[in-house]
C-alpha cells in the first residue's frame, strides 16, 4: 500500500534519503554505538560541520544536542535568565515559550496579538528584560516573523539576548546570526526527520551569562546546562546518551541537503508557497488565514477552509495527500500544509491541481 504524501508540520514528510541512510546505520551498528567513542565523535563533527556550511553559522556559536525543542525552551529560560523575559505571542507556540518562563517561576513578560497577525511598528521592550523570546514562525498559525523586526529588536536592545525558535523555518530562512544570540530546532519538520532529537545553538554572549548564574548559585539545571553542553562539545560528545541514530541520520541530510545547495533549497521553498499561496488567494471556497502578504510563512502554509474542511480532507487523501489538520480551536475551520525540503515541486503541483479539482 502507497503512503500519502505528507504535508503535515511535523512530524512531517522523511525526507526521501532517508529510508537508505537508516539500512546504512543499521548495517554499520550505529543504534548501539557508544556515545563515548571516536567513531560517535565523528558523526557529532559531521553534524556540526554540516550546520555550519548550510546554515552559514559562525564560530562563535557553539551547537548542542538534546531530545527535543520543548526542552531547549527550559534551558534557555534556566540558562539565560535570572529574573525577566520578554516574549513575543502570536499563537499557541509563542505563548508556550512565555508559559515555561512562568513555570519556571520567572518574571516573564510578553506582547500578544491575535492569531494570524504580526507586529505592527517599533516594539517597546520593558525595561531590565534579559532576554527577548521570539518565534520565527508561528507553527499554529503560520505567521513569519520578518527578519528585518528580529534586526530591530537587536539594535534597539543591545544589551538584551534573543533567541529565536526556528523550528518550523529552518534550513529555509537565510538567518544573520549576529542579529540574535541562541537559535534552535527539531529535526521532525524540515529536516525530514523521524522526531526525537533537539539542536540548540548558542553563541559566547549565551555562555558567559550561564557561567554568571552560576556563580550567583542559581540553578541552570542539571547535566543540560550549558557550561555542561560546552566542555563535552569541544570534544565533539554529549553530557548522556543522545539519540546517536537520529545525529547520525541528520548528519547524512544535511549532506544531502549541502550537495543539492541550499540556494536551490530556498528557491524551490518560496516557488512552492507561491504556487499554494496563489491558488487559495484564486479558490472560490478556501483563502489564505494569513491575510498579511508580508506575514506569510514560506514553511507552514494554513489554509482557512471552513464548512468545507472535512470533505476537503477526505478528497485529498483519496488523492494520496495527507494535509495537517488546523491548530487547537481552528482544527475544524483549518488546515496546515507544511512546505520543506522534502516536499517536491512535483507534490506541491498536484497539491495544488486537487485543491482546485475540489467541488462541493
Amino acid at each position: 500500500m502507497n503512503q500519502k504524501i505528507n504535508f503535515t508540520p511535523g512530524p512531517s514528510q522523511l525526507y526521501f534519503t532517508v529510508e537508505d541512510h537508516v539500512r546504512t546505520a543499521f548495517r554499520e551498528g550505529i543504534p548501539s554505538l557508544s556515545h563515548r567513542t571516536k567513531q560517535f565523535e565523528g558523526i557529532y563533527a559531521k553534524v556540526v560541520d554540516g550546520l555550519r556550511e548550510l546554515l552559514g553559522v559562525p564560530a562563535n556559536y557553539h551547537v548542542f544536542f538534546t531530545g527535543s525543542a520543548n526542552e531547549i525552551w527550559e534551558r534557555i529560560i534556566q540558562n539565560l535568565v535570572e529574573d525577566k523575559s520578554f516574549h513575543l505571542v502570536n499563537g499557541s507556540f509563542s505563548k508556550r515559550f512565555y508559559e515555561i518562563a512562568l513555570q519556571l517561576n520567572k518574571h516573564p513578560e510578553k506582547l500578544e496579538v491575535p492569531m494570524g497577525q504580526g507586529f505592527a511598528g517599533d516594539i517597546a521592550v520593558p525595561a531590565g528584560i534579559e532576554l527577548i523570546g521570539v518565534t520565527h514562525n508561528e507553527t499554529s498559525s503560520g505567521v513569519s516573523l520578518p527578519i528585518s523586526q528580529i534586526q530591530k529588536l537587536r539594535a534597539q536592545n543591545p544589551n538584551a539576548l534573543i533567541a529565536v525558535d526556528a523550528v518550523s523555518s529552518l534550513p529555509y530562512p537565510d538567518f544573520d546570526f549576529t542579529q540574535f544570540d541562541t537559535i534552535f530546532f527539531s529535526v521532525q519538520k524540515g529536516f525530514g526527520l523521524p522526531a526525537g532529537l533537539g539542536v540548540w545553538l548558542v553563541n559566547d554572549r549565551c555562555v558567559t551569562k550561564a557561567e554568571f548564574l552560576q556563580t550567583k548559585k542559581i540553578s541552570t539545571g542539571s547535566y543540560h546546562n550549558i557550561p555542561t553542553f560546552l566542555a563535552h562539545s569541544v570534544k565533539n560528545q554529549n553530557p548522556e546518551t543522545p539519540n546517536v541514530l537520529g545525529m547520525y541520520l541528520l548528519g547524512e541530510v544535511i549532506a544531502d541537503f549541502n550537495r543539492r545547495g541550499i540556494t536551490s533549497i530556498r528557491k524551490e521553498t518560496e516557488y512552492k508557497s507561491t504556487l499554494l499561496y496563489q491558488a487559495l488567494d484564486n479558490h472560490p471556497l478556501f483563502s489564505a488565514f494569513v491575510q498579511d502578504v508580508n506575514l506569510r510563512s514560506k514553511t507552514v502554509i494554513v489554509a482557512q477552509t471552513g464548512e468545507h474542511t472535512e470533505a476537503v480532507t477526505k478528497f485529498l487523501q483519496s488523492k494520496g495527500i495527507q494535509p495537517g489538520d488546523g491548530y487547537g480551536a481552528a482544527k475544524k475551520t483549518q488546515l496546515r500544509f507544511a512546505n520543506f525540503p522534502t516536499h517536491s515541486k512535483e507534490q506541491y503541483e498536484l497539491l495544488v491541481d486537487s485543491l482546485n479539482e475540489f467541488k462541493v
